[in-house]
């Protein structure tokens, strides 16, 4: 049974999260501080340690030196990007952001339990190898990554279940079929497909139907000989030739001509290819792996594709969700890009201003994961203060209308919220009724800044939990800010 400590300085936290690990087979003991944790445990004897990055005394990064080796899990509020980063550069496997629910501190817990054996001595005491790119704790450094190997940054319960589908289909020579909204990494689904598979040493092929012209699509493929057409002066190999031994990565194949789709079904079938122009065909030994965001099953009975070449295709379909279905997945994406566009001008102070954070997670993102991409690249190179803004993101959206807009949203609810400040810490709660029972025990003596900063929420969020499980502010000499 894996033996975790937790080190946080907060009562309410540590018992909840010392229950949820025991409810799961977790041996677990915990401490209060760095100093309490060397004095009444051998710190190196865990296998995970799970601390909160502010502690009093020393900060949680030092349980890295002194784990010698131990994976470390740093919990840090809610988009402090920076700390976060920094953690991470001085050793520390992965990092999770305040709130959390249940189920992504249990993944996390998990994925690292699991990865541990998996990691050479040496590279587990070697931060600078770890963020350079030689392992898959590089995305990491940048955001909570829950894919390993695979490399694509995602923790929401659809994800989990694409990662688990890829390390399945990812061996086998299969063709596969990608689904999803333009924008949605369709691309990175197919690269993880390749790498995982035993053509990794040999190329993928990416070709984007749509943008290849119409009367050069087969020519582009299929290779042609020489004097095939005007302007063929000499004979060329096409991109089906050259990936073989590989994997084609068909882009968009929904805009693929039907000619080029009668070719490509005898790819499929046959395992050959004709060139434009030649009377002899060529064995090649190629895994097809195609993308689209249109509807093939629609398009082959309307006669727009052809239905032999759609069942050929459709033998693993997998499906990529909408970037605004991936709950607080869009944060860890955006904090990644964030991250990798700092890096890239030279600067370590940007962060997500609060308003930023709620509409990140609240905008429809209608261009997905490339729109996202493109609005964290701009606020980055016009930003002029460390804190990046919604306004600066371009995002147009009214964060007053967000009544649920949140980050504790997605905590589990209880049937019984404790509005009794007597109440054992350490009973059976969820991380709601966590909040409110640190509310209704440190209002009066913390100020709104304060109970906000130790709940890794804005002051605005913290506001709107208050009116919703209806907890007055309360006033006092201690909450007074004016």
């Amino acid at each position: 049974m894996p033996h975790i400590l937790i080190v946080e300085d907060e009562t309410i936290i540590r018992s909840a999260l010392r229950r949820l690990l025991e409810r799961n087979q977790y041996q677990v003991s915990e401490a209060g501080s760095v100093q309490e944790a060397q004095e009444r445990f051998s710190i190196t004897t865990f296998d995970l340690i799970v601390s909160d990055l502010r502690l009093p005394g020393a900060p949680g990064t030092e349980l890295i030196r002194l784990g010698e080796g131990t994976p470390v899990l740093i919990m840090t509020s809610y988009a402090s990007l920076r700390s976060a980063v920094d953690s991470m550069k001085m050793g520390a496997v992965d990092y999770i952001a305040k709130p959390f629910d249940h189920d992504e501190m249990l993944q996390a817990v998990a994925r690292i339990l699991r990865d541990r054996p998996k990691t050479a001595p040496q590279e587990a005491n070697n931060p600078e190898a770890r963020i350079s790119g030689k392992s898959s704790s590089a995305d990491k450094a940048a955001a909570t990554a829950a894919s390993g190997e695979i490399g694509i940054i995602g923790s929401c319960p659809p994800m989990l279940d694409m990662f688990s589908k890829i390390r399945k289909v990812a061996p086998t020579d299969s063709n596969v079929l990608i689904q999803g909204e333009s924008g949605t990494g369709k691309e990175l689904v197919a690269r993880a497909l390749h790498n995982l598979s035993r053509r990794a040493k040999a190329p993928m092929i990416s070709v984007n139907c749509a943008a290849i012209p119409e009367t050069l699509i087969e020519s582009e493929l299929f290779g042609h000989e020489k004097g095939a057409f005007t302007g063929a002066s000499a004979g060329r190999a096409g991109l089906v030739e050259a990936a073989d031994g590989g994997t084609l990565f068909l882009d968009e194949i929904g805009e693929l001509p039907l000619e080029a789709q009668a070719r490509l079904l005898r790819v499929l079938q046959e395992g050959e290819i004709r060139r434009v122009g030649s009377v002899q065909s060529q064995k090649v030994d190629v895994r097809l792996i195609a993308a689209t965001h249109r509807d093939l099953k629609s398009l082959a009975k309307a006669g727009q594709f052809r239905e032999d070449l759609y069942y050929r295709l459709h033998v693993i379909a997998l499906k990529l969700p909408a970037l605004r279905e991936r709950g607080s997945d869009v944060n860890q994406i955006a904090d990644a890009f964030l991250a990798r566009q700092s890096a890239r001008i030279g600067r370590d102070d940007l962060c997500f201003s609060g308003d930023a954070v709620q509409a990140i997670r609240h905008y429809s993102w209608p261009g997905n994961v490339r729109e996202l991409e493109n609005a964290v690249e701009r606020a980055v190179i016009l930003s002029e203060s460390p804190e990046i803004s919604a306004e600066l993101l371009g995002i147009d959206i009214e964060l007053s209308d967000l009544e649920d807009g949140d980050p504790l949203d997605h905590l589990p609810s209880s049937s019984a919220v404790g509005a009794n400040p007597s109440q054992d810490p350490t009973e059976d709660l969820s991380l709601e009724d966590y909040f409110h029972h640190f509310v209704l025990e440190h209002q009066d003596h913390m100020t709104e800044t304060e109970l906000a900063r130790k709940l890794g929420v804005s002051r605005k969020c913290l506001w709107e939990r208050r009116q919703r499980l209806g907890i007055p502010r309360r006033k006092s000499s201690a909450t007074s800010e004016n």
